[in-house]
């Protein structure tokens, strides 16, 4: 293959993979592919080792190969802990680690750590454009990092990752509970619209393709306990998942704004995980509801049924998990939010012959008779027989 820097090579596992669309895939179309294909997870993650040695860091949006430098994040962070979390072995961890760390800490293209780490989030008089959401995704990586390092046994990595990892909670504002831009200073973005959309299509601005109402839920792919409280509690974050699912916008495919209920835009991926975070609300029942709903109103059987575009996979993943009835919330948790799926009955082929069948349940959301609170375990899934799921009733429209 031609990697990242122009020069051939061989790859280590038996295929070298591109067209990695991190920022979007590393939510649910990575998570998806550990269930229906692991035999090609080790040779995805060793194709993102391939490429850090080649640069020194991690990628971020590869096609044919190259590197685009597309989107902010480090989205590779989230899918090796992921992979390492559900017990792949075919990468060293070791290495995997010390990538993982010198992409968390070299200066690329969409990282600037040595501001990072002098304010503990990106303050947006030294970040011109989209600082609040660089500061949220950033999350995501370094818990990621933490979370690894925690699991090879190196601790002073794993606390200092995890430390780095709440800098969000120094943008959530005590007033209105959002996540907003904050300077050098300390001071608040002001005046704050939290409805409007920025972009790299009309910067400067704080948010990626997003709002604050949208992009303030980023936390909860790491850490949604810690978004609860910072929200004011169980009762207060109920409150602010109805208003977000209630607020009315506008749309705007180019800002990312397009198949909106309330705030809520499934034409773009900060939005795909907030449905599913009523199950640490008030209002666990809601959660399904609003699930069918967004797969009912988005998703049809004709030339233009995915809004947007499947951004290489994720939209459909989400909408194969959301059949199933269950969602990787935190893609590195190795566990899956439990909803209700969307057709009466489904099996899932796994290896080594065994198969997943979900069905209804009248006493409790089970799996092999074993009862189930919020989540599952993904090795429970890969050990096959019968999940049923409370409240699976009648099919897909």
């Amino acid at each position: 293959y031609r990697g990242p820097t122009g020069q051939i090579a061989t790859a280590r596992g038996r295929h070298y993979y591109s067209t990695l669309s991190l920022w979007d895939t590393f939510r649910a179309a990575q998570p998806l592919y550990t269930l229906l294909i692991p035999e090609r997870i080790d040779d995805i993650v060793l194709t993102m080792l391939d490429h850090a040695k080649a640069v020194g860091t991690l990628p971020l949006w590869p096609i044919w190969g190259g590197e685009t430098n597309t989107m902010i994040g480090d989205p590779a962070l989230p899918v090796i802990a992921d992979a390492w979390t559900k017990g792949f072995r075919g990468f060293d961890g070791q290495e995997a680690l010390a990538a993982m760390r010198a992409t968390s800490t070299t200066d690329h293209a969409q990282s600037d750590w040595s501001l990072f780490d002098r304010y503990g989030y990106y303050p947006t008089d030294k970040l011109s454009n989209e600082a609040v959401s660089r500061t949220l995704e950033a999350g995501i990586g370094d818990a990621a990092t933490a979370k690894m390092a925690a699991m090879l046994g190196d601790a002073e990595s794993a606390k200092r990752f995890g430390a780095r990892a709440n800098g969000y909670r120094a943008l959530i504002d005590p007033e209105t509970k959002l996540a907003r831009g904050k300077d050098s200073k300390g001071a608040w973005r002001t005046p704050f619209d939290p409805l409007t959309a920025t972009s790299p299509l009309n910067n400067p601005g704080d948010y990626t393709e997003a709002n604050a109402w949208q992009y303030s839920w980023t936390p909860a792919l790491h850490d949604v306990d810690g978004l609860v409280a910072a929200m004011g509690g169980r009762a207060a974050y109920t409150n602010m998942l109805d208003t977000f699912f209630s607020l009315p916008g506008e749309e705007s495919k180019f800002l990312g704004q397009e198949a909106l209920i309330g705030q809520y835009a499934h034409g773009n991926e900060p939005s795909h995980h907030i449905a599913w975070l009523y199950a640490w609300s008030d209002r666990p029942e809601r959660g399904p509801e609003l699930v069918r709903d967004i797969a009912t109103r988005f998703y049809k059987d004709t030339p233009d049924g995915i809004v947007g575009n499947d951004d290489c996979g994720q939209m459909s993943a989400w909408y194969i998990f959301a059949t199933l009835g269950f969602y990787p919330v935190n893609p590195t948790s190795g566990d899956f939010v439990l909803g209700q799926p969307l057709v009466a009955r489904a099996t899932v082929s796994l290896p080594n012959g065994k198969t997943l069948a979900i069905a209804p349940g009248k006493d409790g959301s089970r799996i092999n008779g074993e009862p189930l609170t919020r989540t599952i375990a993904y090795r429970a899934l890969m050990r096959g027989g019968v999940l049923r799921l409370s409240g699976a009733e009648g099919n897909h429209p």
